[in-house]
């Protein structure tokens, strides 16, 4: 049984809830309205690096985010208390959607991407962080049902954002923006005696 700590449920209920409303009402265009659109685009605006990451683009894409947020994210709201972990899951979300668009306007012509949505890139960004707090912690893995340490759970689950989707449907650099923050995040909590320390 799941034990889901105050925040973590909230965002799985609102990710839930939009969802819903986007499957609902697709002819008033809500997906394309909460997500992410590329900055060389006309539908662009800056509240979708906020939105974007409470979007779905289908039933599979927001099971895998919800459940990984639920088995990883309440130890790290449990650790760092409700506002930390909020803080860190929004900026890792828009700091991955930052990281998108930057690498893609700097260094891939503005063209490597229409849209994208989904929590994936605070996802990782939890992932990112589950595995430097807690890295010799083991999680028991869904299929196949084996557990794995939490510092090679984030090499595993990226190498599957690859391997999986090689289409270009897959925002990988925003997984890997959700990790970049991350790191960077809890290296300055580290640095200023925070509880961004090893456990």
């Amino acid at each position: 049984m799941l034990n889901l700590t105050p925040v973590v449920r909230n965002i799985i209920i609102l990710n839930v809830i939009v969802f819903i409303l986007q499957n609902m009402f697709r002819s008033l265009h809500v997906t394309e309205i909460l997500s992410l659109w590329n900055v060389g685009t006309e539908n662009f605006r800056p509240y979708q690096l906020f939105s974007y990451m409470f979007a779905h683009g289908g039933f599979m894409h927001i099971l895998f985010n919800m459940l990984a947020l639920a088995f990883t994210a309440p130890i790290l709201e449990n650790y760092w208390g409700a506002k930390r972990f909020l803080l860190f899951y929004l900026i890792t979300g828009i700091g991955a959607g930052v990281f998108n668009i930057a690498i893609d306007y700097f260094f891939l012509d503005g063209n490597s991407f229409g849209y994208m949505l989904g929590a994936s890139g605070a996802v990782y960004g939890v992932l990112m962080g589950f595995g430097m707090m807690f890295p010799n912690m083991e999680i028991m893995l869904l299929i196949p049902p084996i557990p794995i340490k939490a510092k090679y759970l984030v090499f595993v689950l990226g190498g599957m954002s690859f391997l999986l989707d090689r289409s270009g449907g897959v925002a990988h650099l925003a997984h890997l923006g959700g990790v970049v923050f991350a790191f960077v995040m809890i290296q300055y909590w580290r640095s200023q005696g925070g509880r961004g320390g090893y456990f």
